[in-house]
């Protein structure tokens, strides 16, 4: 198994589960059961939805990592899954650091469109076997 999809594989892992464990603690504090704070700009919604955007890519991603890895990746594959894998923390950064979600903001956008790029990149190396 090649270790730098087994890092990046770890990191989303990290990722996920330390969001999971924020939101609890943030829950906790404020006294909140379910749901995102009512407001937009609050650290319980911008950690819920960071947690579930995190939840929507980091499995499939892992998947893909640790299926190439296991194949002997091409460095530009490895290079792929290091960039999904910045790209997955700034969208988190990018959610929790700016003061507001409702306007967009550079890093966020930059971690989108990465994440889709090096994802659509890693599912044709899956497709074409290279």
């Amino acid at each position: 198994m090649n270790s730098t999809a087994l890092v990046c594989t770890a990191v989303l892992g990290l990722l996920l589960f330390l969001l999971g464990l924020a939101i609890s603690v943030v829950r906790t504090h404020d006294r909140t059961l379910t749901g995102p704070a009512p407001e937009p700009d609050r650290l319980l919604t911008k950690l819920v939805r960071a947690h579930g955007n995190t939840a929507e890519y980091a499995p499939f991603f892992a998947v893909l990592f640790l299926y190439l890895g296991s194949r002997n990746p091409t460095d530009w594959q490895l290079w792929c899954m290091v960039g999904a894998t910045v790209c997955r923390v700034l969208l988190v950064i990018a959610l929790l650091a700016w003061p507001t979600m409702s306007k967009p903001n550079p890093a966020r956008a930059i971690g989108a469109l990465g994440t889709y790029g090096f994802g659509v990149a890693l599912c044709v190396a899956l497709l074409t076997g290279h």
